[in-house]
């Protein structure tokens, strides 16, 4: 059950500011008005993942691979709450609900995302580098072959 509530966790993290993400906090508000004796309100539910979906898609420079990995543990353990909270029945039919958001994440393609200055990319991705060449998405300075030397300066200009 861990490990379904870890994939859960990173699903709300995942689809946080994407376009299936109301339809995706609808769905978790509704996993959280049943399944315990004491049943979430559903509305402090989506309070939460409202404040979710704003800090990871409004991160400060430089943070957003820390905000999403930190909202996706919050909501783990949000989950693990809910599923050991739920009776034999109930956490059966509560795993299954789960496992189906969780694919419907990766259905959407919103599992694709990159922090800071990355590149996420869906689906495959082929590059090839031939002939002494260099093959990248994204590259610094780079030197191929033996170097140049580098002309003379000129006079200097004053």
């Amino acid at each position: 059950m861990i490990a379904l509530a870890t994939s859960a966790g990173s699903a709300v993290a995942q689809a946080a500011g994407t376009d299936a993400w109301n339809g995706f906090r609808a769905r978790v508000a509704r996993l959280f008005g049943r399944g315990s004796a004491e049943e979430v309100p559903s509305g402090v539910v989506l309070e939460r993942l409202d404040r979710t979906a704003a800090e990871v898609t409004n991160p400060e420079p430089g943070r957003a691979g820390e905000v999403r990995d930190r909202a996706a543990q919050a909501w783990q353990t949000r989950f693990q709450d809910l599923l050991e909270e739920a009776d034999g029945a109930g956490r059966d039919a509560l795993a299954a609900s789960l496992r189906e958001l969780v694919a419907s994440v990766r259905q959407t393609g919103a599992g694709v995302s990159a922090a800071d200055g990355g590149i996420a990319v869906g689906g495959d991705l082929h590059m090839e580098a031939r002939d002494s060449s260099a093959a990248a998405v994204r590259m610094g300075d780079v030197t191929i072959g033996a170097p140049v030397n580098p002309p003379t300066p000129g006079p200097a200009q004053g």
